[in-house]
């Protein structure tokens, strides 16, 4: 007799399915990123010094030298990586705090909810591409930003509250009100990072099932107990991804100063002391997605 084969089951077919996605991703990483990545590893340790016909490089050994010169010698470099991680700690709560209140609000039925919804989402096809080079050699907004930098924001209605609300104390109350008053001022690069962000959240809310917040009206549960009940829990898992998504995202913009310096380094052909902050760079990032993704997981609800 014939063995009869084993039923696959969904789980199993959703993993394969799954797994070719990522295929390509990983094909190409190990094709053209393993090597160079090794390759930058390797410089980390040593002193390199182009060829004089331009042909290579050549290494000589220096052990962790690159890493003390980023740590103790060079002066900018722990100012901008704790200043990009501090910004990076305000910002991603607000970003996806406000991308969930926009997607919450785009996922109720109204007219012209299409037409929101890619007005949110344009800022990703703006920021991106050739758009950038002309947003950055754009001379009217380069004037027109140093006119609101020097605009004396006292002036203004948020100007006048920060000085009556922020303190100079350290109390709980003023450290709040300097957060929110932070994230106002910030509000537009806010904006401008959330879109990718509110698809996401938008497509976890269109999965959720109206059968549940029927169910859950018919036993009197209020519109704020359906939200922290069904709503918050059911995306939960997109929540996750969205803070990976956004501390990357942070991390590797372009106006980022860590980047900015390690490009300068680059450019001045320091190969083994740019790659030693390079990777100092990476791993704290790991490290704190790390941290991020321990602490948010064990409260993801996964629904089946």
């Amino acid at each position: 007799m014939k063995k009869q084969r084993k039923k696959k089951t969904l789980a199993f077919k959703n993993a394969v399915a799954g797994y070719l996605f990522i295929a390509p991703f990983i094909l190409g990483f190990i094709l053209f990123m393993v090597v160079p990545l090794g390759q930058s590893l390797l410089m980390t340790f040593n002193d390199v010094v182009p060829m004089s016909d331009g042909t290579g490089f050549s290494m000589s050994w220096a052990g962790i030298k690159n890493y003390k010169d980023a740590f103790t010698v060079d002066p900018e470099f722990v100012p901008f990586l704790i200043s990009e991680v501090t910004t990076m700690l305000i910002n991603t709560p607000a970003t996806l705090i406000f991308s969930f209140f926009i997607a919450l609000l785009l996922n109720q039925n109204f007219k012209g909810r299409g037409a929101v919804r890619a007005i949110f989402f344009l800022p990703v096809i703006l920021s991106s591409g050739v758009i950038v080079g002309v947003e950055y050699n754009n001379a009217l907004l380069q004037d027109m930003k140093e006119v609101i930098a020097d605009t004396n924001n006292e002036a203004s209605i948020t100007g006048v509250l920060e000085s009556i609300l922020v303190t100079s104390d350290s109390s709980p109350m003023s450290i709040m009100f300097g957060y929110v008053f932070n994230i106002i001022n910030k509000v537009y690069d806010i904006a401008i990072a959330s879109g990718i962000q509110i698809i996401m959240f938008l497509s976890a809310l269109q999965t959720i099932s109206p059968s549940m917040f029927e169910a859950a009206k018919i036993e009197g549960c209020t519109a704020w107990e359906s939200f922290w009940k069904i709503t918050f829990p059911m995306v939960s898992s997109m929540i996750l991804v969205n803070v990976v998504y956004t501390v990357i995202d942070f991390f590797l913009k372009t106006d980022n100063t860590v980047m900015t310096k390690i490009s300068e380094e680059v450019g001045k052909l320091n190969y083994g002391f740019s790659s030693a902050m390079a990777w100092v760079y990476f791993l704290c990032v790991i490290v704190i997605l790390g941290i991020v993704s321990l602490i948010i997981s064990k409260r993801v609800y996964y629904y089946e």
